[in-house]
């Protein structure tokens, strides 16, 4: 299952490395974690493995960032762990969905002009057609204008 998800670069963790006790190999990987630009904005920690480390370096705190990732489940003793495994990071260049594009300046310094007219005020109070001249009262003083 692959995945993938737009959003802030917020954290870069420490790199951590070391050898494979079964294999000998040496192993390194470094998590980071984004925040989502949404309505309800989250958090999401993502890590990076061997080779695939080094594409987290053209990107600063701060920058926008799309990932593709796989999410995986294992267990170990009787307890289960997720891990989010981002296998390529991109600059995000497109429009984020919910998040206006940034206002066009004229070269004077302004925005530009729109044609929207506010609607006009309507006046306080109940409108002239709030009771109408079917209504009737009944003897609670409340009025009755059901269809049955």
């Amino acid at each position: 299952m692959s995945l993938e998800i737009t959003g802030k670069l917020i954290l870069k963790l420490p790199m951590q490395s070391g050898t494979s006790a079964s294999t000998g190999k040496h192993w390194q990987k470094q998590q980071f974690v984004i925040e989502t630009v949404e309505q309800y904005p989250r958090k999401i920690c993502s890590m990076l493995w061997g080779d695939k480390t080094d594409q987290l370096n053209q990107f600063n705190i701060g920058d926008m960032m799309k990932i593709s990732f796989d999410v995986e489940s294992r267990e170990y003793q009787g307890k289960w762990y997720t891990d989010v495994k981002t296998w390529k990071i991109e600059h995000a260049t497109e429009a984020m969905p919910g998040i206006p594009e940034p206002m066009t300046y004229t070269s004077a310094g302004t925005p530009p002009h729109t044609s929207y007219t506010p609607p006009a005020a309507e006046p306080m109070g109940a409108p002239a057609d709030f009771m109408a001249a079917e209504d009737t009262f009944t003897d609670d003083g409340m009025t009755d204008d059901l269809p049955f």
